[in-house]
C-alpha cells in the first residue's frame, strides 16, 4: 500500500477545494425578436485584475469543407495558433485584413498552410481571395473564460473560481466593435447561475456552395 506524505494529502486538499468551489454560468441569448441567437460569443472577465489566471493559448483549426468556414465562427484565446486546412477540391486563399491580424495565405490546398499566430485581442474577419462568397470570424479573446451559444442560443462556461465577473458578449451580427457588455455575475460555492440575455443583431446573410454545380477548378 502507498501511503502519501504531507504533501501528497496538501496537493488532493488543494484540488478537491478547487473544484468544489468551481462555478459555472448558463446564458440563454435571443435576439430582439425573441428568437434564439446561434453563435454569439460570451466572454467573463475577472473584476479583480490579480484574479485574471495565465493565458494558455492553444493549437486551433478553422477548417474550409464545401467552400465555406467551419465553423463560422471561433473564439480562441490570445496568442493561439490557428491552421487552416483544406479539405476542399480546389484550392483557396484565406485572408484577413482586419486590426487585430492582418494575414495572407496564398492559394494551396490540404494541410500545407502554415498557422496563423493571433496575438492581439479583437475579432478576425475571413475571406477567400478565390470564392468572395466565403466569410468567418475568430474572436480572439483576452480571457480564458469564453463559450459559444449553439443553434438553440444556450452557453454554458463552468469550472469558473470563485470571483466577481464582468460579462460580454459579441454576435457577427452586431458588428465589428467589441461587443456588449452585460451585468456583473458572482460565483461563489460552486453555484450555478442561470441568466437570460436579448441583444440586438442584424440578419447575416450566409450563401452556401455545397450544391454549387461549378466544377473542381473554382
Amino acid at each position: 500500500m502507498q501511503i502519501l506524505n504531507f504533501k501528497g494529502w496538501t496537493a488532493i486538499f488543494l484540488c478537491l477545494s478547487s473544484l468544489a468551489q468551481a462555478g459555472e454560468i448558463r446564458v440563454n441569448v435571443k435576439d430582439q425578436h425573441a428568437k434564439p441567437v446561434e453563435d454569439a460569443v460570451l466572454l467573463l472577465t475577472p473584476v479583480d485584475p490579480t484574479k485574471m489566471p495565465r493565458l494558455k493559448p492553444k493549437d486551433e483549426v478553422v477548417d474550409q469543407i464545401d467552400k465555406e468556414f467551419m465553423p463560422y465562427v471561433k473564439p480562441v484565446v490570445a496568442g493561439s495558433k490557428v491552421f487552416f486546412p483544406n479539405k476542399d477540391n480546389v484550392r483557396h486563399h484565406v485572408y484577413s485584413f482586419s486590426p487585430a491580424k492582418s494575414f495572407e495565405i496564398q492559394l494551396y490546398s490540404g494541410k500545407s498552410a502554415a498557422p496563423v499566430v493571433l496575438e492581439k485581442p479583437g475579432i478576425v474577419v475571413l475571406g477567400c481571395n478565390i470564392h468572395d462568397w466565403m466569410l468567418g470570424y475568430i474572436y480572439v479573446a483576452d480571457t480564458p473564460y469564453f463559450a459559444k451559444s449553439k443553434a438553440d442560443g444556450t452557453i454554458l462556461i463552468d469550472g469558473l473560481p470563485e470571483g466577481d465577473y464582468q460579462m460580454r458578449i459579441w454576435h457577427p451580427g452586431m458588428g465589428m466593435t467589441a461587443g456588449e457588455t452585460g451585468k456583473q455575475v458572482s460565483i461563489h460555492d460552486g453555484n450555478v447561475s442561470q441568466l437570460n440575455w436579448q441583444i440586438n443583431v442584424k440578419p447575416v446573410t450566409r450563401i452556401s456552395r455545397k450544391s454549387s454545380s461549378q466544377g473542381p477548378g473554382y
